[in-house]
């Protein structure tokens, strides 16, 4: 799908229908509007400034990875998901911290495939690289993110990375996961009917094949944490008010 086929009737057209399929059209329609305030509201001079306090990382690694370039379609178009938002450096090695907690003294992160949903530019794969997995995938729904998240897995890779950067651009909901151990990453990454969407597409491929699962949410919102928690093949394990830690209760 190139950027402009992804353009916005289409996108707004499937967002009205998940939204309808849980609510009623009063409620959408005030979704909508509340939507179309925060994009107003996101593009004033002084909160793109504000986008600007999370470039120190990029800086650093000199890649693209900060919310303050994403162009007025792709934030648009966010907002009907998700809006991009880069994990903090240190939040995200607070989390793998936790999790490494929890992993079989046997099994470190060398047997597992981390997987990020809703990838954005890349910054969670990319510091995914510190910590020795077996696979790493990133999986966007927009192409101008996804594009970006090559390029700087490319110059990741050209300034001496090891760690090979799977970028796929496509929806999660209908991602086949890959037959192994995995660590999936959630920054809060989809509206509730797809993440409803999401769950049962990840239940299915855990039931026919049964293996370790662990999921990171971070920055949860309340019920879609909820709807995390009721899936019956996940067991909530930890965490804190900036993420929760959950583990597959069928193993192999």
């Amino acid at each position: 799908m190139s950027e402009s086929e992804f353009n916005l009737l289409p996108a707004f057209a499937v967002w009205w229908r998940q939204e309808r399929t849980e609510a009623s059209t009063i409620t959408v329609l005030h979704r909508l509007l509340t939507i179309a305030w925060e994009f107003v509201r996101d593009s004033l001079p002084e909160k793109r400034r504000e986008r600007y306090g999370d470039v120190d990382y990029d800086w650093e690694k000199r890649v693209d990875t900060t919310a303050a370039t994403v162009s007025w379609r792709a934030r648009l178009l966010g907002l009907l998901n998700s809006p991009y938002q880069p994990v903090p450096p240190e939040e995200f090695r607070e989390m793998m911290a936790a999790l490494a907690v929890h992993l079989d003294p046997l099994s470190d992160f060398s047997h597992f495939t981390f997987i990020d949903i809703g990838s954005g530019k890349g910054r969670a794969l990319l510091l995914a690289t510190e910590y020795g997995f077996r696979r790493i995938i990133g999986i966007e729904l927009l192409p101008e993110l996804d594009r970006i998240a090559r390029e700087n897995a490319l110059a990741f890779k050209q300034r001496g990375g090891k760690m090979e950067i799977e970028v796929v651009c496509g929806d999660a909901t209908t991602f086949c996961f890959p037959v192994e151990p995995i660590v999936l990453f959630l920054f809060n990454p989809l509206p509730e009917p797809a993440l409803r969407v999401f769950l049962q597409n990840l239940e299915n491929s855990l039931r026919q094949n049964p293996r370790p699962l662990w999921m990171i949410y971070a920055n949860p919102a309340f019920e879609k944490e909820k709807i995390v928690a009721g899936n019956p093949l996940l067991s909530k394990v930890g965490g804190t008010h900036q993420y929760s830690l959950f583990r597959s209760s069928r193993e192999n």
